[in-house]
């Protein structure tokens, strides 16, 4: 019987970059563990890469590592090694050591022709309820509460208040866009790029629509 193939291909994610002004792991791991109390379902095992090109002192690679486990947080990679003898520390302390490309911008991938019509949810979705649209928009004809979340590969649309954690472009498509008439997220997504409470405070309250640009989430208002 012959064996199953096997397919390496290139693709592309979104991972968080960590990046290191000094050697004082427990200040990385106090901002670590205030993200994840802010959205510990967002948050959890998500991966993360450190760029340590800012470090001027020596670094305990063995310590970064365990200090960032102990958050919740995944390290899968450092970068920003400036010398042959930093790369050896890292690899010693098993941390694969990446080489950042260069910031080319990616092109914007078209909002696709979703195959089923949209998920549709009518009222309030409750604290501790996850709605998950998959290969579709999600419209919620009423509001989200505090601590429960929606998802959707593609674009979400709230007649109501968004209070809790909205994640559109689940699948990667930067195309898609959150619309809201009361914004008072607790975290915000498209494609992989998000926005904690604390960032959208000019927008509080207010309704808008939330797309990729240029990388960056752009928050405006939808009068």
């Amino acid at each position: 019987m012959a064996s199953p193939e096997v397919e390496i291909k290139g693709t592309t994610f979104t991972i968080s970059v960590i990046h290191l002004i000094d050697d004082d792991l427990k200040h990385v791991e106090d901002v670590l563990n205030h993200k994840m109390a802010q959205a510990p379902k967002f948050f959890s095992t998500a991966p993360v890469i450190v760029n340590v090109s800012q470090v001027e002192h020596p670094l305990d690679f063995i310590a970064l590592k365990t200090h960032i486990k102990q958050t919740g947080f995944v390290m899968v990679g450092v970068t920003g090694c400036q010398n042959s003898e930093q790369k050896a520390q890292a690899q010693d302390a098993k941390i694969p050591v990446l080489i950042a490309g260069r910031d080319v911008e990616p092109k914007p991938i078209e909002e696709p022709n979703m195959a089923q019509p949209p998920r549709i949810i009518r009222g309030q979705v409750r604290s501790g309820q996850q709605v998950y649209a998959k290969e579709c928009d999600l419209v919620v004809i009423g509001s989200v509460s505090n601590g429960a979340e929606i998802i959707a590969d593609g674009s979400i649309h709230i007649y109501g208040a968004l209070r809790g954690r909205a994640i559109a472009g689940a699948n990667g498509q930067t195309g898609s866009v959150i619309c809201c008439q009361n914004l008072q997220a607790e975290l915000v997504s498209v494609a992989g790029h998000y926005q904690l409470s604390e960032s959208l405070q000019s927008m509080w309250q207010q309704a808008c629509s939330i797309e990729l640009e240029a990388r960056q989430l752009k928050i405006a208002p939808l009068n």
